[in-house]
């Protein structure tokens, strides 16, 4: 008897330590899935980006950077002319509320997208900052100033220069950063199964063992969505200008929506597993045999 409980123990602490650790990885497997699969790729991230052409906060962060880029671009080459920047900053304004302006986006942040990814995936030498050209968003906001015929609209240079966006001494980090991301995607959720797996499996006690293993899956789905509300307000926080914390949050929020449903789904789904297994656990629900050790035959 001895000997059977002792096994008991070691086969309980193997399967805790495999349950544990299967807990543990689960969030951050969900966390390189998302990244791998959704930031990293165009198609998904130009869709999930391109809705935000139409949110106000965006439009307007949008037509301030641009409008002041603009000006100072105008009083540069018209020696200070500096009545003519309300206007500028007003039909930009306009324009973002235009079906060009949402193509005009689409378009940039695509490219900007294709720009980055290229470079984590390529296995050349970096020799130079990841640049973007820009030249087709400005021509068309050049065509729009245009049409509305807004003084010195047609002196708005439109030239296909390549606009740094990530510095040349932090593009090997990101690729790496990258590739460690790619493998921990593929990794993260098997060994996490195999590990649940195989602690339910060794345990001396399954039920209580998958009581335990849903219990911490929705603990890390619960921490995963407290994770993700505290990188919003952190993100926000570093940024000092209040015009484009609101579009920064807007944008936050639609990268990581499909990162927080998938918190509160595990989180869901391992108090399920849990409530399940403790109901089905308990005596009162449990079929008991019928005894018929107190029946006796009518005798003749």
């Amino acid at each position: 008897m001895g000997s059977r409980t002792g096994k008991w123990h070691v086969r309980d602490g193997v399967a805790a330590l495999c349950v544990a650790l299967a807990c543990l990885l689960t969030p951050l497997a969900l966390l390189a899935t998302w990244a791998a699969h959704d930031l990293a790729d165009t198609g998904r991230y130009v869709r999930t980006v391109t809705p935000l052409a139409s949110d106000p906060a965006v439009r307007e962060a949008v037509a301030a950077a641009v409008g002041d880029a603009v000006v100072r671009e105008l009083e540069t080459r018209t020696a200070g002319d500096a009545a003519v920047a309300p206007f500028v900053r007003d039909a930009i304004d306009s324009f973002t509320r235009t079906a060009a302006f949402r193509t005009a986006w689409e378009a940039g942040n695509r490219a900007l997208h294709d720009a980055v990814l290229h470079a984590l995936r390529d296995d050349a030498p970096t020799a130079g900052p990841v640049t973007v050209d820009l030249a087709p968003v400005t021509t068309q906001v050049k065509q729009r100033l245009e049409a509305d015929h807004m003084p010195y609209a047609h002196r708005i240079p439109v030239e296909h220069t390549a606009i740094p966006v990530v510095p040349a001494e932090e593009v090997a980090g990101l690729r790496q950063g990258y590739r460690a991301l790619d493998a921990a995607a593929f990794w993260l959720p098997l060994t996490a199964a195999a590990l649940a797996v195989t602690g339910v499996a060794v345990a001396a006690s399954r039920r209580r063992t998958l009581t335990a293993t849903g219990l911490g899956t929705a603990l890390g789905g619960a921490l995963l969505a407290v994770a993700v509300a505290a990188g919003r307000r952190l993100t926000l926080a570093d940024l000092s200008d209040d015009v484009h914390r609101p579009a920064a949050g807007a944008v936050y929020d639609a990268l990581t929506a499909t990162l927080r449903t998938a918190s509160w789904l595990l989180l869901a789904v391992g108090v399920g597993v849990a409530l399940t297994c403790w109901l089905t656990g308990r005596p009162a629900l449990r079929r008991r045999p019928v005894s018929y050790a107190h029946l006796t035959l009518p005798t003749t």
